[in-house]
């Protein structure tokens, strides 16, 4: 059974048939070996090769077929090649593709909703009046009001156009042949040489775009664009483009421009100031014709052969508009109103709250005597000033009541925009000393009363006097007009400095001071407005003031927001000691250190300060019509050459003060016309000052014996023994 089955699995080859008809021919005939094969052979042959020339002999070789041109492996990689670019340009076109729709993403991620876009208001435009009406300044974001595109002259918009988008009516935000153009000009010169922005991409760049110069801040320009495009119109556009676009020096809006460079409405510009306004928009800090009027008007030429080539104005009126060039207006930065309207600005919020509307406001300065001051102190610093080493200075002139109508912060506000008469804190010097004697006459002294004038020393300081010398017993009326410095520390001491201080504090001195000795001589900084604020109750006969300038606000229509109502604060200082007061410092016009600042026909007080080592030198004055400060020194606080308060600041204030009081009723000061507030004659003695015989003195001003007055001054303030 295992003998079958082994036989059965034995090896079975396969038996072809005799019977050529019933057998399978396998065989290959020549034709279809490949070519070159050698014939297959039985199987018995067919580890046998035969002899190469036999084989040669028995059988030739077929023949290759020659190769078509244009055919074979040549033929193949060129077809290769073709079908690699032709991939790589699909594959390239989708990566563009993809990158922008993800560039057009990243654009709508970063912008709000297009439906949820509106156009910003317009920020508001503060102009800023004096008291006749007249502009000092404007200020805000924007300088002038919004026009309306009919009201301007049909050659001023057709400027913009000509220069900056010809085809303005015929794209829909976005110019590509303007694109296309710019390119090829920017290519050919090898650099940025034109843009492609159309007046529609300006306007979203001004509404809604930061300056930055990125792709992706000029892809959402474009998307801007054609939105602005959709939904506004062209003339909506193209107005809104006039009263936004910047034209420098801080002018925005076409309207700003006009009244900025041409002093006059945008209404009523001529086709040569049109294109010269047309022209600045390419680079505005660069062409602002206030600073290089030549290439504004280079600018404003290719701008009118722009406008003869569109056929918008006729060749005619281009030569014309060329032969009659613009006229820039003097800069308005450069007057001292300025310092008026920043000032204006500071205060402006707590008098009406944010500014989100078009505002007028009326001030109290007379653009008159703004103007006399400013020249006053421009040109005594011009001429005197590099003499005396004196750099810088500011006048303030305000009335009894505290309505000021002159303020001149520096002496040019285009160089400095410090306003020196209301931000800068100066020592006063002697100026000071109307406090120390106010407060003395309040504790029962009187003009005449005596004190001495010789050397003092408190704890090794030894305060002298301007030329040192001393004059011994003097009244104090003398002591004032003459400024002598020893008495005015006595005086300090009598009283104590924390009364002198409350005395300065309550007549309008705000500024920290330092209730010790040397207040007597003005060694706390005070600024210019304080102390002519300070001043004035001697002025209005002992009432308290608010320095105030602006007198109401109110809408372009005349609506009104605000109006000025100075409060009560009633009387800081009794008249009977307002009248020793003017009685004393008139003096010092008529005999002390302010001898050349007589007003004729006026009566008129005050007093001059010179500060340590002659770094400050002041003069603060007064008639019953005006009390005005002049305060000159150097904003790094260096020494002036020896330039004292009764020198060039007296000079300013007289030439000021003659012009303000001209055709001006005199009136007398108070007090001063009709003395008897106190049984003493008002005057200084006759022989100069020095009590004589006839001299009434009062009991409370009999000196102390000679030896001991500075030992009980020196006991009762420092526990001197």
């Amino acid at each position: 059974m295992a003998s079958k089955r082994r036989k059965d699995r034995a090896r079975r080859e396969p038996v072809f048939d005799a019977n050529p008809a019933a057998a399978l021919d396998l065989r290959l005939e020549a034709r279809d070996r490949p070519a070159g094969a050698p014939e297959a052979k039985p199987d018995g042959e067919r580890r046998r090769r035969p002899p190469p020339e036999r084989a040669r002999r028995s059988e030739p070789a077929p023949e290759r077929p020659a190769r078509r041109a244009g055919k074979g492996s040549g033929g193949r990689k060129g077809r290769s090649r073709g079908v690699r670019l032709i991939y790589w340009a699909v594959v390239f076109g989708l990566w563009l593709l993809i990158a922008g729709i993800a560039a057009i993403v990243w654009v709508g991620a970063h912008l709000p909703a297009i439906q949820s876009l509106e156009v910003p208001k317009r920020p508001p435009s503060i102009e800023i009046l004096g008291a006749d009406g007249r502009v000092l300044a404007t200020r805000g974001d924007m300088g002038g009001a919004a026009v309306p595109l009919k009201e301007l002259p049909a050659y001023l918009p057709q400027a913009f156009i000509a220069i900056e988008d010809r085809r303005f009516y015929s794209h829909h935000g976005v110019d590509p042949f303007g694109i296309a153009r710019a390119l090829a000009a920017n290519v050919l010169r090898r650099g940025v040489s034109q843009g492609g922005s159309t007046l529609t991409q300006q306007l979203a760049k001004n509404l809604f775009l930061t300056q930055e110069r990125t792709i992706g801040r000029k892809v959402q320009e474009l998307v801007l664009a054609l939105w602005l495009e959709h939904k506004y119109t062209k003339t909506q556009i193209l107005e809104l483009y006039l009263n936004r676009v910047y034209f420098g020096a801080g002018a925005y809006g076409v309207e700003a421009a006009a009244q900025r460079y041409f002093g006059k409405s945008a209404r009523k510009v001529t086709l040569g100031e049109a294109a010269m306004l047309a022209g600045l928009v390419k680079s505005p800090s660069r062409l602002a014709p206030t600073h290089n009027p030549d290439g504004a008007q280079r600018r404003g030429q290719i701008v009118l052969a722009a406008m003869a080539d569109l056929g918008v104005i006729s060749d005619h009126a281009a030569k014309a508009a060329l032969a009659d060039s613009p006229r820039i207006v003097r800069q308005i930065t450069e007057g001292s109103g300025n310092y008026v309207a920043d000032w204006v600005m500071d205060v402006l919020n707590d008098l009406v709250g944010r500014v989100e509307h078009d505002i007028v406001v009326e001030t109290t300065i007379d653009s008159s005597l703004q103007a006399v001051a400013e020249k006053a102190l421009a040109d005594e610093l011009a001429q005197k000033g590099e003499r005396h080493s004196v750099g810088q200075g500011a006048v303030l002139a305000m009335t009894p009541d505290g309505a000021v109508r002159a303020l001149v912060g520096g002496r040019n506000y285009a160089e400095s925009q410090f306003n020196r008469a209301v931000a800068a804190k100066r020592q006063p010097g002697s100026a000071f000393k109307p406090f120390v004697y106010l407060a003395a006459l309040e504790r029962g002294l009187t003009p005449n009363t005596i004190r001495d004038d010789r050397p003092i020393d408190l704890k090794g300081w030894r305060p002298e006097n301007y030329h040192r010398e001393y004059l011994g017993p003097v009244t104090l009326t003398r002591a004032l007009a003459q400024s002598l410095n020893t008495v005015s520390v006595r005086l300090t001491l009598e009283v104590g400095p924390r009364t002198v201080v409350r005395t300065a504090h309550r007549l309008g001195i705000s500024s920290k001071l330092d209730p010790n000795p040397s207040i007597a001589l003005g060694t706390s900084d005070v600024s210019v407005i304080e102390m002519v604020g300070a001043f004035a109750p001697f002025a209005n006969g002992g009432m308290a003031v608010t320095p105030h300038v602006v007198e109401r606000v109110r809408s372009p229509d005349g609506k009104i927001l605000y109006r000025s109502n100075p409060p009560d604060l009633g009387r800081v200082v009794e008249e009977r000691h307002v009248a020793m007061m003017n009685t004393m410092m008139q003096e010092t016009l008529v005999s002390g250190t302010a001898r050349t600042a007589q007003l004729p026909g006026w009566q008129a007080a005050g007093k001059t300060g010179t500060s340590q080592d002659f770094r400050d030198a002041w003069f603060i004055g007064y008639t019953s019509h005006l009390v005005t400060g002049v305060w000159l020194g150097n904003d790094d606080n260096s020494p002036t050459r020896k330039t004292t308060g009764g020198g060039l600041p007296v000079e300013i204030w007289s030439r000021f003060m003659k012009a303000a009081h001209q055709n001006v009723r005199p009136t007398a000061l108070p007090g001063v016309a009709a003395p008897g507030w106190w049984p003493f004659p008002p005057a200084s003695a006759p022989s100069g000052g020095q009590p004589t015989s006839q001299t009434p003195v009062a009991r409370d001003e009999r000196l102390p014996p000679q030896s001991g007055i500075d030992g009980w001054l020196l006991d009762r303030l420092f526990g001197r023994r």
